[in-house]
Order: structure tokens, then sequence, then C-alpha cells
């Protein structure tokens, strides 16, 4: 087991927002930070002393890259294992090749999840449209969602009748596709897992999340269920992290039934939206927790210090990419502050940054970031 200390360099395969926020972390602690990314001006290019730029398929770039790091994490999973694997030569990488490997494919992901007794949605596996139909006719009402490349509700349709079949058959075109049984919902959760490379876990209290067209509207934590629902959810993600030996973070995304049961829905090996309240509302935030898990230090009280909330602020708020919200209206809200991603290019459904609040309930919390969003929206 190798520790990384403060002075050591810290490299990000992806220079996305979540990198940027873990960057800024890593900075805080002593760490220099080093990013490779398709883009030059990604988000976290802003906080790196050095960016390569390079698609996450480049072996060579990703072996020149390794070379200039001690120890490399990931801000998407979208990274080939290849480039992981030729980079594990040169640096120590969290997580590793073998994890994402298998989550970074949903229909491997879900396979992978019900061998190991995890509880999942029923589901088929299609590549073409006979098999989608197929899947339908086992399988009734359902989502048929890519099995990578997919994100934020792109690359899904849904199945409510044969009317649907062509949509949905149309995904095979692009990839291959995972037919979810459609599971009627009392809410959605999320567990954020922390392990270090000594086998030390900790979690951070249950987020409770709303999507809109399979976008993360807001999240709120802690998640307002039973105590039992709650552990329940916690087992079972410190569980499906154990059995991929991950070192870093899990986020394990879950279904809620009627009754509370658990589904798991989602894995991401890396810091997620619904989590950004943890940099308010906890002793420590996620960000400094994949820092310290990646560099094999104790990994920080994930003690809630107060309820939290964020509201995900879309490129659609924006007129143009110069003629910016109303912030100042929207930090008229007591304690609502504003976290934008440094992204200079505002598209519709492109995250471009999150309100976030605090507050005596997560109720409360997320009362003030949606006060603080309806004053951004157009009179």
């Amino acid at each position: 087991m190798t520790i990384f200390l403060p002075g050591a360099t810290i490299g990000f395969f992806g220079g996305g927002q979540l990198a940027r926020m873990s960057a800024l972390a890593a900075r805080s602690m002593g760490y220099d930070v080093h990013v490779l990314d398709p883009d030059p001006d990604c988000p976290a290019a802003a906080v790196a002393s050095h960016v390569i730029t390079a698609k996450y398929d480049d072996i060579d770039a990703s072996i020149a890259f390794a070379r200039t790091c001690d120890v490399i994490t990931l801000d998407i999973e979208q990274v080939a294992t290849e480039s992981i694997a030729a980079a594990s030569v040169h640096a120590t990488v969290h997580p590793g090749a073998a994890p994402i490997h298998i989550i970074q494919d949903r229909g491997r992901q879900k396979e992978w999840l019900q061998q190991r007794g995890f509880p999942v949605s029923p589901f088929r596996i299609a590549r073409s449209p006979l098999e989608i139909a197929a899947a339908f006719d086992a399988l009734g009402r359902s989502i048929a969602k890519t099995t990578s490349g997919g994100y934020d509700g792109r690359g899904q349709a849904r199945i409510r009748s044969p009317h649907d079949l062509p949509a949905a058959s149309a995904l095979t075109e692009l990839a291959t596709v995972v037919v979810e049984q459609w599971i009627e919902l009392a809410g959605e959760l999320s567990v954020m897992v922390a392990r270090n490379s000594r086998g030390e876990v900790r979690t951070f209290p249950v987020s409770w999340n709303h999507h809109d067209n399979g976008v993360l509207t807001w999240a709120m934590t802690p998640a307002p269920v039973n105590h039992g629902t709650a552990d329940a959810a916690i087992a079972l993600a410190t569980s499906i992290a154990h059995a991929l030996d991950i070192v870093g973070l899990l986020a394990v995304e879950l279904f809620v039934t009627a009754d509370e049961t658990l589904m798991v829905n989602e894995l991401a090996p890396r810091p997620h939206n619904t989590f950004h309240a943890t940099e308010r509302a906890c002793l420590t935030s996620q960000f400094e927790q994949q820092i310290r898990a990646v560099c094999g230090l104790p990994l920080g009280s994930t003690e809630l210090l107060t309820a939290g909330a964020i509201v995900n602020l879309l490129g659609d708020l924006w007129r143009s990419d110069t003629d910016h919200p109303d912030w100042e209206r929207a930090l008229e809200v007591p304690g609502v502050r504003l976290h934008l991603y440094g992204k200079k290019v505002a598209k519709p459904g492109r995250k471009m940054g999150h309100l976030s609040a605090v507050g005596p309930t997560p109720q409360a919390a997320r009362d003030a970031v949606l006060d603080a969003y309806g004053r951004l929206l157009p009179r």
C-alpha cells in the first residue's frame, strides 16, 4: 500500500466539473494537479498546472500523462480500460481497470449485480429490433437504455406500448441496449461510499433525488426515509463497493418502491451530482474524501452538520453565452450559494453549475434552493 502525501501530483482522467471540484480540494491540501481531457478548455484546466489534450482511448497520451503523475483518479467512467491499464504501469490508478470495465457498460453492470444477488429490476439485453420487441413481450412496460455513452436522460426511450418500439429499436443502431422493466417508484436514493487502499470505508448520509426527463433536478440530504431503509441502502452500497474492490468513491443510485423495497439503478465510480451538498452539510466533502481515498490517507468524518440541498443549473437558463441568469435575485435568498463550473458555452441540458443551501431540515434546504432557482426563470 502506497500513501501519497501532500506535495505529490494527482492526475484526473477527465477534466469536467467533478475533476474541477476535486482538484480544488486537492489544491487546498497541498497537491499538484494534472488533467487529461479531449477539451483543452475543460473546467478543470483552470485548476491544473498541466493539461494533456487527448482522447480517453489514446494509449500513448495516457502513458505520457501517467509519467507526470504519482496517482491518478477519474472524473468520468468512459475512459478506455486499455488506457487505464497502460497508465497503471507508470502511476497508481484508482479505481483500476477491472471495476471500470464492469461499470462503464450498463449491460455488464446489470449482469454483474444480478449474478452476485444484488437487487435489480428485471431486464433483457437487446442488440436488434427483434430483441427489443422480445424484451417488451417479456417485461411489459419498460425503458430502453444504451449500454454506453448515454447519460442525463440521453440514449433512452420509454416503451409503454408497441407504438414505442420503433424509437427504442433505433437505439440498437447506436449501441447494445439494456431493456429494464418499468418500476413504479416511491422515490430515488443514492449512497456515496468511500473506500481507501487500506480497506477503510465511510459512507455519507443518504441523498433523496428528484429527476425531470432523466436529469437530476434537485437532491437533498439526509433522505426523508426511515432508519431501516437508510441503513439497508448503506449496507447494500457498501457490499457493492467491497465486491468491486473499489478504491476511491462509489455512488450507488437506488430505486425505492412503494413498499420501500430497494433496487440498484446505476453505479458511478466517482463524485456524484447528488452529493454536492456535502461541501456544506458534512464535516468532509465528497471531493476531499476522494482525494483522501485515492491517496491512501485516513478517510474524513462524514458526520452531518446540517441538512443540505442542491438544484442543478442547466444551460437552458442562459439566453446566450454572454447573457447570464440574474444571479443577484437568486442570491437574495438567505443561505443560498452559487457554484459555477467554468464552462464557457451554455447548451440546453448541459450542467453549468448548481445552487446549494443548508437548513434545519432537508425540506427547508430544498425549498431555499428552489426559491432561488425560481428567481432565475424568465418573468
